[in-house]
């Protein structure tokens, strides 16, 4: 094993695939940034296998020299070595996307056999092609595999129908195969992590998502004074968050609230037809590009919503990852959540849970901004994050778990 001894540990060399890295703006990416700097920390060596960074709707919008060449090798901030495999353009909708992460795994699992042999192998969902694809050059190069599981699959794939029939079996067979052949599977939930358990699977760890709050302001409370509630969404437009019933809220709610949605997904033009069929206070901007257009949506806004859909069991057991991120810069939240993240919601006092439905959501929303005091979460939600995801100790937990995983069954 190529592993040796630096800074009195010891130090494994990481192999990770991922069908989203920097400098692209997603859940993967900031997940990952903000692991592989603690594993450069401990002077681990890390490569990255990622797609050349594109739109999310399967354009390149960057230089070249920014978003990587195809099975090129580049440095990232942290030292760690980023090799690039090729995309495929494609359409904004589900099959598009899944078409996409088929002919990036398929050239993730060439690059993959490219450099020095790893000691461990990481995948990294919710792309489902990158997680078969990094079980495949595990296999090849004889190391172990970690499945790093960020949503709860094969589940999702259930409740959401995303393939019927014996095609819907054979595609549940081939995730808990690869979940059962892993050396560690890692879920971001409690709550998934017992139900794997529960399924005879017996290494299995959380590490949740967080956030490094130092890099992170925490920004004034809004003003005790408006016209209106400022809302907004930051994130994925999809069918998991259900976010129909956001707009409609808006709209039965009228001149009171003003909601601001903001990123791309498959129902991105779905809801602004709604919106507009409706007359809904809603503007639609594109995914923030970059922590200042972020921070500066956020600066504007009183409350922002965390979503998901209610009737997919599945997600009792979930957590938004922007959910951190809200916490962190001190806003009040709308979550409409269930499970774990409900529970987050309400241990940190940070913000108001309320149902999945138009009529609950636009009521909440007339109270708040009938009563802005409600708005004044203080630093709960800061000082909960802090206690409770902070990356460093997130960090250093994985790093144990993945120098076991390295160390082979007899080690663990």
């Amino acid at each position: 094993m190529s592993r040796k001894q630096e800074n009195g540990g010891i130090s494994v060399r990481v192999l990770l695939l991922t069908h989203s890295y920097s400098p692209e703006h997603s859940p993967p990416q900031r997940r990952w940034t903000q692991l592989i700097r603690t594993f450069r920390e401990l002077g681990w060596n890390i490569d990255v296998v990622a797609p050349i960074a594109h739109a999310p709707a399967g354009r390149r919008t960057m230089p070249r020299s920014v978003a990587g060449r195809a099975f090129r090798c580049d440095t990232g901030q942290h030292g760690e070595r980023i090799r690039r495999a090729p995309f495929l353009w494609h359409p904004t909708t589900r099959l598009g996307r899944f078409a996409d992460q088929c002919f990036s795994a398929a050239g993730s699992v060439v690059v993959g056999l490219l450099g020095h042999k790893p000691d461990v192998v990481i995948a990294t969902v919710p792309s489902l092609p990158i997680l078969g694809a990094g079980y495949v050059v595990a296999r090849l190069r004889g190391v172990p595999f970690v499945a790093d599981m960020r949503d709860a699959w094969p589940d999702i794939a259930r409740d959401a129908r995303i393939v019927q029939g014996s095609a819907k079996s054979i595609a549940e067979r081939v995730i808990v195969a690869i979940q059962e052949r892993a050396a560690l599977v890692v879920t971001v939930t409690n709550g998934f992590a017992q139900t794997l358990r529960e399924r005879g699977l017996l290494d299995v760890a959380t590490i949740s998502n967080g956030i490094d709050t130092a890099a992170r302001e925490f920004l004034p409370p809004p003003s005790a004074h408006a016209e209106r509630l400022e809302v907004l969404y930051l994130g994925n437009h999809g069918e998991s968050q259900r976010l129909e019933t956001v707009i409609q809220a808006a709209a039965l709610a009228g001149d009171s609230v003003h909601l601001t949605m903001v990123g791309h997904g498959v129902q991105r033009r779905q809801l602004g037809a709604l919106a507009k069929a409706l007359g809904a206070p809603v503007d639609f901007h594109r995914p923030a590009q970059g922590a200042a257009e972020v921070m500066a949506y956020y600066r504007k806004a009183d409350t922002c919503v965390v979503s998901l859909r209610d009737d997919w069991k599945s997600f009792e057991t979930t957590i938004p990852s922007k959910t951190y991120e809200v916490l962190a810069v001190g806003r009040h939240v709308t979550g409409i959540v269930l499970g774990e993240a409900k529970q987050i919601i309400e241990e940190s006092h940070a913000g108001d849970v309320v149902a999945s439905n138009p009529q609950a959501i636009a009521q909440l929303w007339k109270e708040l901004a009938a009563d802005r005091s409600r708005l004044l979460t203080g630093t709960s939600g800061r000082d909960w994050v802090e206690s409770n995801a902070n990356v460093d100790t997130l960090g250093r937990a994985y790093a144990e778990l993945l120098k076991a995983a390295a160390a082979g069954p007899a080690r663990r």
